[in-house]
């Protein structure tokens, strides 16, 4: 049977299923009759749309914070005010944006003092030796040789990637854009509009000697859940916390209402960390955001700016080292 021939029985089955709930009122309607009416055409849930993954939920519990699970909702109402205020510059920089421009989300929902989940404490699980090791290389770089050449900035400011696979929210351009067809899920990442096409026909993943950025991604149906898994990252890849060419990305999209989208990510990663760690995150859509073009290059003088300036310090230094002797 042809792949055009299953997508029309699908879409088929999905018009008839539409036919069946039409009739049915949202009030009263249980959680799977009202995931069962967002189904694509051809019969999939319907993740399409744009979601905001901004969250003043840190990633992992502030340790002052210790075994406390939930802000008060006094607590998170502060927390959510504080970010519309504008922040004085810091001394000596040249400064950045105003509240206007950050779009930094707000507390958890749920009122969760962490992103993390599991383990339990919302804290990211002991480091292995290696794991320590290839924080302090990468710490002992940055301090001693932060600018040699642009091969010591960071992904981001190279724009090459900015919040990475599975994204880590920053203050601003944390949007994601769902597409989707019978046989493929496609999610525009709002800062350096990365697109990641995801398969969802069953076909192997890349050979391992093929390494990307963002990683190879194979999506699969359980139910209502996409299930995307995520590895073949390059050994320069970076993330919003640690991580190696080793890692393993676990993420779960479940559309649960018509405006929030359940999303869950799991990494497993030996090399790093002494066990996995999962993150649990709503996703509100954003009926009226529109994604933009993110021209990180266009007009960007930060990096030609960046290495001037090292190489205006390193003279500068030997200057003085010549006056002292």
């Amino acid at each position: 049977m042809t792949h055009r021939l299953v997508a029309r029985l699908r879409a088929l089955a999905a018009s008839a299923l539409v036919v069946c709930f039409a009739a049915v009122p949202l009030v009263g309607q249980t959680v799977s009759e009202r995931r069962l009416e967002m189904r694509t055409a051809w019969g999939d849930p319907d993740l399409q749309g744009v979601w905001s993954y901004a969250s003043l939920t840190p990633l992992q519990r502030p340790s002052e914070l210790a075994d406390k699970k939930f802000y008060t909702r006094e607590e998170a109402t502060a927390r959510n005010a504080a970010v519309t205020v504008d922040r004085p510059p810091v001394p000596g920089s040249v400064g950045t944006y105003n509240a206007l421009w950050f779009d930094r989300g707000k507390v958890d929902p749920q009122l969760r003092t962490s992103l993390i989940v599991d383990p339990p404490n919302g804290r990211l699980p002991s480091l292995t030796p290696e794991g320590q090791a290839r924080v302090l290389r990468k710490a002992e770089r940055r301090r001693n040789h932060p600018a040699d050449s642009w091969l010591d900035r960071s992904a981001w400011d190279r724009c090459i990637t900015y919040h990475g696979v599975p994204p880590v929210s920053t203050g601003y351009n944390n949007a994601y854009q769902i597409l989707q067809t019978p046989d493929y899920v496609a999610i525009l990442v709002e800062n350096i509009h990365d697109v990641r096409i995801i398969p969802l026909d069953g076909r192997p993943r890349l050979d391992a000697r093929i390494r990307q950025w963002n990683g190879d991604s194979r999506g699969r149906w359980e139910g209502s859940t996409l299930v995307v898994e995520t590895s073949n990252y390059g050994d320069n890849t970076e993330h919003r916390f640690p991580s190696s060419r080793n890692t393993r990305a676990v993420e779960r999209f479940i559309r649960v209402e018509e405006n929030s989208i359940d999303y869950e990510f799991t990494i497993e990663d030996p090399t790093v960390y002494t066990a996995p760690w999962t993150v649990f995150r709503p996703m509100p859509r954003l009926p009226d955001y529109r994604i933009y073009e993110y021209a990180c290059h266009e007009g960007n003088y930060a990096m030609t700016n960046i290495l001037r300036g090292a190489r205006a310090q390193e003279r500068a230094a030997e200057d003085t080292e010549r006056h002292d002797d």
